[in-house]
């Protein structure tokens, strides 16, 4: 972020350790899946002027090939810090992301791709109020989606910052875009984990937490998950077959970020889950 001090910066870990470095503990993981999704939590450009605000991040267009080597193939762009660099640096954003034929999605783009034939739809949306406007907005993506894909998945920027339960705005959206035909929601922004509800057989992913973030060197809580869904299509339409969470550490360490996520194993493996099963069901 703008004014961070130097000595352990995430850009200096790059330039140390090169791009393939960041991912190296789970990139085996995204290689094996069919989708990896992640948030894009700010621009990708070296234009543009900061923001008036306490942390106006971004990153050098090249770290689309950290994303290349950890095989994130989709990315949201749906957030508080997208337009940090006002609307150059957004745009610098989708032009670097289509050079690496990375696919983008956000608030006013839907994101269309097929995995084994079947269509599916990717709606990125900021979750801070479940007005009926926002609600008509996200209603008709998500039916103009329909018209379109098989599998549907909606991503909110939502919540408080370090609260570690959703809020009743975040629980009400989650309803409401399942309702009209979403198959899974996504959550981030808390910073920290807040577990996985359910409804109507569609799972409700609030926040998971931090994953390979640049703009704390050394967040209290490191916490976080990869969460994975299998769907298959069925003559009723798609169905999820089953769900796995993958426990992680946004470090190697838990003394600093070095900015490496990290699968967790043993005790430390049970506590994240531990801590995630206290959350379902809360919808």
């Amino acid at each position: 972020y703008k004014g961070q001090a130097s000595g352990g910066r995430f850009d200096e870990v790059a330039e140390k350790n090169g791009y393939d470095y960041f991912m190296k503990g789970v990139k085996d993981i995204f290689e094996k899946d069919d989708l990896t999704i992640a948030n894009l939590e700010g621009p990708l450009t070296t234009r543009g002027v900061a923001a008036e605000k306490e942390f106006a991040i971004r990153g050098l267009p090249e770290y689309t090939a950290i994303l290349k080597a950890g095989n994130i193939e989709t990315v949201n762009l749906a957030n508080n810090h997208t337009f940090d660099y006002q609307q150059l640096g957004y745009d610098d954003t989708i032009e670097n992301l289509k050079k690496s034929n990375i696919g983008y999605f956000g608030e006013d783009n839907t994101y269309y791709t097929k995995v084994n034939d079947t269509a599916i739809a990717m709606i990125g949306a900021k979750g801070w109020s479940n007005s009926n406007s926002v609600k008509e907005k996200l209603g008709k993506r998500i039916q103009e989606a329909k018209k379109k894909a098989e599998l549907i998945i909606v991503e909110f920027h939502w919540g408080i910052e370090r609260e570690y339960y959703p809020n009743g705005v975040q629980r009400d959206l989650a309803k409401y875009a399942i309702d009209q035909g979403a198959n899974l929601i996504l959550g981030s922004h808390p910073h920290v984990i807040q577990g996985i509800g359910s409804y109507k057989d569609a799972n409700i992913v609030y926040s998971m937490g931090n994953f390979c973030f640049g703009a704390n060197k050394n967040p209290d809580d490191k916490d976080s998950f990869i969460y994975q869904e299998t769907f298959v299509i069925t003559e009723f339409g798609v169905q999820s077959k089953e769900h796995k969470i993958i426990p992680c550490l946004i470090s190697s360490t838990s003394k600093r970020n070095d900015y490496q996520p990290t699968v967790l194993e043993g005790e430390a493996k049970d506590r994240v889950i531990q801590e995630d099963s206290h959350n379902k069901g809360i919808i």
